[in-house]
Formats: C-alpha cells, structure tokens, sequence
C-alpha cells in the first residue's frame, strides 16, 4: 500500500494553500504600502506645491456705494513661513496672480511666520520680501496677526515691518478701504479682529468707530469669533486658520488637523452653515497656503479667495 504523501494528499495540500495566503497577504500589504507612499508623495510634492485652488464668491453689502459694484477683494492667508519646507514657492505663485487681478485691496488673516530655528528678524524679512509685490503694485493691503505670530513673539516685529511697507496690521480695529479709482463715494470699512486663539479678539472694539449703517467687511483669523459679532454687523467675514483640514481624509477626521482643534470642526472650510453666527452675517473660511505640524495637504489644496462686492 502506497504511503498517503506519496498519492499527493494529507499535509501537502493544506501547505499549499497557506503558502497562497500568505503570498496574497504579502501582495495586499506590498499594494497598501504603494498607495500609501503616493499618497503621501500626493500630498507632500503635488498638491501644496503645484495645485492652487482660486475659488470666486459674491457678498451683498448694505450701504455699498456704487462705485464698488463687482469691485475684487482678495484673500489668501496662513502663509506659515519658517515652517520646515515652507510653501515660499506658492506664496509667490499667490502673489504674482493678486498682482495680475489687480483688486481693490487684499486681505491677509494672519500666521505669517512659524516655529523655526532663524532669527525672528530674518522672517519677518522672508515675509515682507515675498508679499512686497502687492504694495509695489500700489493695492491696498490689510492684514490681521494670527495665533503663531503671537506664539513666536513676533507680532510688534511684523507690524513695525507691515507698516514700514505699506501694509496696514489692524489689532481690533477699523480702517476704510479707498473708493475704487480715487472715486469721491463713500469708502467700505474693513474690521480687523485679533486671533481667538491666544486670547487676542475683541469684536467689539474692532468695531467701536464703524457707523452703525456704514458697509463693511470683517477679518478675523479664527472662525470661532464670528458668533461673538452682532447681527448685521458682518454681511461678509472671512477667517483663515483651519488650513481647511491640510490632511482632510474622508470618513477620517480624527486624522487631520482638525482632530487637533475639536472648536474648529464646525466651520472648517468654506462658507458657515446656517446657524452659525447671527443673523445677517455670514463667513467665509479660507485654506490659506502653508502648513502645520507636518508639510503636507491632502484635499485641502492652498488657496487664493476672491470676493467680488455688489451693494445689498
């Protein structure tokens, strides 16, 4: 009688079968760790570096003159310069295609600079030199400091070089933006408010010297301030800070940025949803181009906001 391995069944089969498994399961994990490497090649080499996403809405202003009808204001914002491979390249990119539109003004909600080992002085240079273009341009340009800047102590450097150039820093306060043209009209009043996120804003003094019916615009860097301002005191805000998520995976929150910041989860990108905020206000929260923690954006591309104003 012939032995049972030598008719080809008992151990040899089963031994087949598990050295199948294991090759598949060897190739499923060869194919996740593929996807994974290009994800992550996505996100660190393409996406913050080649893709810009220039999205356009419209705001309806009460008491807008008509000489603003389908005037521009552009936004960009979270610039994060000293970051460890900082997006200095897209920041030119922006600027260059700010430039180019040529907007009644610009608007820039803060986190100018990041953590980094180079000298404050040395960044805040970095910075001026890169949004130089705008002021050389003769635009009109405003902007608001945010959490980082206060959290590297650079804010006075920043203002003290803003102003030196042209740019004109509001911590919680008001300033009115020039009649498109020269135009003799009435002005629009921009409202700066400080960063939430270090205890820096102040809706309410930003503003304290704005007419009650005087159209205008708010800035702020944090989303979470726009429920503290009153009703119709903001027809359009924009914020930055979120990064819209910089690795905003679907289904996968918790992986993002936003898992580090539970208060921002509600307005993370985009407009705010009804509700949020008082009534006859509404909020824009844009990407804004640099990073956070790690220099990668996945779905959640840099971007440059244009607002295109109409009177209500």
């Amino acid at each position: 009688m012939a032995h049972p391995a030598a008719r080809g069944d008992g151990a040899r089969p089963g031994g087949r079968g598990r050295r199948r498994l294991r090759r598949v399961g060897t190739g499923l994990v060869a194919v996740v760790i593929a996807l994974g490497l290009l994800v992550a090649g996505y996100g660190v080499a393409i996406e913050p570096r080649l893709i810009l996403d220039e999205r356009r809405i419209e705001a309806r202003v009460p008491g807008l003159g008509p000489d603003w009808d389908g005037a521009q204001v552009m936004v960009f914002s979270d610039l994060q310069v000293g970051m460890w491979w900082d997006n200095t390249s897209m920041i030119e990119r922006v600027v260059e295609r700010t430039v180019s539109a040529r907007p009644e003004a610009v608007l820039l909600p803060g986190d100018f600079l990041y953590q980094s080992e180079a000298s404050i002085q040395e960044r805040v240079s970095d910075v001026t030199r890169l949004l130089e273009p705008l002021t050389a341009a003769e635009i009109p340009v405003y902007a608001v400091m945010g959490n980082h800047d206060y959290a590297v102590e650079a804010v006075d450097e920043l203002t003290a070089a803003f102003e030196e150039h042209g740019i004109e820093v509001l911590a919680n306060e008001a300033a009115v933006v020039p009649a498109p043209g020269g135009a003799p009209g009435p002005g629009l009043f921009l409202v700066g408010v400080g960063p939430a996120a270090v205890g820096e804003a102040d809706p309410r003094a930003a503003s304290d010297d704005v007419p009650e019916t005087a159209p205008r615009l708010v800035m702020m860097h944090n989303p979470t301030t726009f429920p503290e301002l009153a009703a119709d005191t903001a027809p359009m805000a924009v914020a930055g800070h979120t990064h819209c998520g910089q690795i905003a995976l679907p289904l996968l929150s918790r992986w993002s940025y936003l898992g580090l910041t539970e208060e921002e989860e509600l307005v993370a990108d985009g407009f705010a949803p009804a509700g949020y905020g008082a009534e006859g206000n509404e909020m824009y929260v844009t990407c804004g181009i640099g990073f956070s923690l790690l220099p990668v954006r996945i779905n959640a591309p840099p971007q440059l906001l244009t607002i295109e104003l109409h009177p209500a």
